[in-house]
């Protein structure tokens, strides 16, 4: 089972120089699993940097796979991941519906690099994660 997280999603359907990495993982739709905040983040990245009728078909082709609803136990598993590796919630999310799914996420997103079960690659655009801050004067 795969799960692609809203990163891998955006550079697939940006065609991306790494769209090639997770084209087997999308295209294997009886194998797919999609998170509901995977669905929200994509059509709000499309929605605003291109238009509704992309949105609408980006949404549509993720949703070939199995949706993947937050429910009460995901919700509490998210959190405690979220709790233990400091990832933020609709990252934490992701990872947990596809740990409870015995499932492969698929992302380019720097946040996941090295964790069980995640098979990442490097974004070839420019880092997933923000730079730090530059040193304050007289730092």
């Amino acid at each position: 089972m795969n799960v692609v997280d809203s990163s891998a999603w955006l550079e697939y359907f940006g065609d991306g120089p790494n769209a090639g990495e997770f084209a087997d993982a999308i295209s294997e739709t009886e194998r797919l699993i999609v998170p509901a905040i995977t669905l929200f983040e994509v059509f709000k990245r499309i929605r605003v940097q291109r238009d509704l009728a992309s949105a609408l078909y980006a949404v549509a082709q993720m949703q070939r796979g199995r949706v993947v609803d937050l429910g009460a136990n995901l919700a509490i598993a998210a959190a405690e991941l979220s709790a233990e590796s400091g990832l933020p919630m609709a990252d934490s999310i992701i990872l947990a519906t596809a740990r409870a799914q015995d499932a492969t996420l698929w992302t380019q997103d720097a946040d996941f690099e090295g964790m069980a079960g995640v098979e990442y690659r490097t974004s070839a655009r420019c880092p997933t994660r923000s730079p730090p801050p530059p040193e304050s004067p007289g730092s």
